[in-house]
Parts: structure tokens; sequence; C-alpha cells
């Protein structure tokens, strides 16, 4: 059984009226447990309305989503997933355990059982030591990873994730893909993760899925091939810039470019 299943997903914004807007269009695609998949492509190519379908933070004007087996809508109900955005959004009043703790306690989880599950969210991204802290008191990168443990804390199947990591400097970027590999072979969660850097999508992901311009359709889907677990001198490696070359021209194809040009 696939963790998510699109088949033929068309969106289209303001249907019928003067500033109609196709952003999706005959979207399929399929993504096994366990894997990590990046969707990429131009601005305005619909890639964070396609995680938002995914999210049932959004309807299909037509086509299907399942996830495991249902609908976004019954998946969101039964916490199937998580989502975490370019931004933490984490709450500046509560301390970093109690925003951990705060899907838990929405879900009207007990206390002692939601302070159990955020030691061990906070000790899974190793922020353990951070816990009586305020977020202001926490650099950028160890939000987001407060926001990685918040969206674990119900232990969901699927993880999405729109740029969690475009606000970062280049070197702490580097350090979240690296803590994100690790937590995604720990938790075997089922990843789909958007991005514009070629480089991030190669190293962390199973397979790419490059994106078209508006309306968005598929135009390639990239097998990764690196071994894993991937390490920062995977960076360096010969097949590594292969396939960035091969994602590169990929996407300079659906824009209109040669390749080589």
């Amino acid at each position: 059984m696939n963790t998510l299943e699109l088949t033929g997903i068309t969106m289209v914004f303001n249907q019928g009226g003067a500033n109609e807007v196709t952003a999706l269009d005959g979207i399929d695609l399929s993504v096994a447990p366990g894997e990590f998949i990046s969707l990429i492509g131009p601005s305005g190519c619909g890639k964070s309305t396609l995680l938002r379908l995914v999210g049932d933070l959004l309807s299909p004007t037509s086509g299907t989503a399942q996830v495991n087996s249902k609908t976004p809508h019954q998946a969101r109900l039964d916490r199937d997933y998580g989502m975490v955005f370019q931004s933490a959004t984490l709450l500046e009043w509560r301390r970093i355990a109690e925003n951990v703790e705060l899907p838990l306690e929405v879900m009207g989880v007990a206390k002692a059982q939601r302070e159990a599950t955020a030691r061990e969210m906070l000790e899974l991204v190793q922020l353990e030591k951070f816990s009586d802290h305020y977020p202001w008191q926490l650099s950028g990168g160890m939000q987001q990873r407060v926001a990685i443990a918040r969206a674990l804390s119900f232990k969901p199947s699927i993880l999405l994730m729109d740029e969690p990591f475009g606000a970062l400097d280049e070197m702490t970027r580097e350090r979240m893909q690296m803590e994100l590999l690790r937590i995604w072979e720990e938790t075997n969660t089922t990843i789909v993760f958007v991005t514009h850097s070629i480089p991030e999508a190669v190293f962390l992901s199973t397979r790419v899925v490059v994106m078209s311009p508006r309306p968005g359709q598929i135009s390639d889907v990239i097998d990764i091939d690196l071994p894993q677990p991937r390490v920062f001198e995977t960076r360096e490696d010969t097949r590594f810039f292969e396939l960035l070359t091969k994602v590169r021209e990929s996407l300079r194809k659906v824009e209109g470019e040669e390749p080589g040009a």
C-alpha cells in the first residue's frame, strides 16, 4: 500500500472568474512508505499548492488524493501527517517543551504523557537541554528543529515540509539537512519536501519530482541512487554531481531552455 496516491489532481483558483488561475493540471504521483520525495520546479508552479492539497488545507478541483488509503480529510482527522513550514511558527510565550506538547494538548493527551513525549522528541532533535528556553532564545536552525519535533510529536506516518530550510544560512542549512536525514532514518517517516534548491533536493531525496511552470504538471521523476546513509562527503561524490546535472537539465527543459544553452 502506498502512503500517498495522487490521480489526475487539478487545482483551479477562482474558477469561472475573470482572474481564474489553473495552478495544477493532471498530477499523478505515487509515494511508497518510507520514501523521501522532493518537489522542485520554477516559482509559482504549484509545489506548495500540491503539498496543501495532500495536507487537507485545500481541496482539488478534480482528481483524487489518497493518504494511507484515506481521503486527506480523514487522514488529517486520524493524525496521519505532520507539517513543517518555512517559518517555525512557535508560540513565543510558551517554553520549548510546551511548544512541542501543543498538538498533544489539543488532542487531549494527559499531561504526564505529553511531557514524556516532548522529552523524547527533543532528544530526537538533540535539543533536550533547551526544553525550558523560549523560542526567542534559540537560533533559526534550532527553532526549525523544534518545529520538526512538534510535527513528529503524535507519530505521523508522513511529514509534509514546505521549504523548511529556505530562510537559513548555507552552513546551518547543510547541518539541518543532516539532522533531517538522521531523523528520517530513525523514525522511518515518509517525507514530501518542497525546495527551490537542486543540491538540497539531490542530497536529501530518494526521488526528485520535477514540476513544469504553471499550470504545474509533473514533467520528470528522477531516482536518486546515492548510497545511504548520506554523509557530508556525499556532496563531493562524482555521482552527486551527475545527478545535480540531471535535475538541472530537466528543469531547464521545462523552462524552455535547451541543455547546454
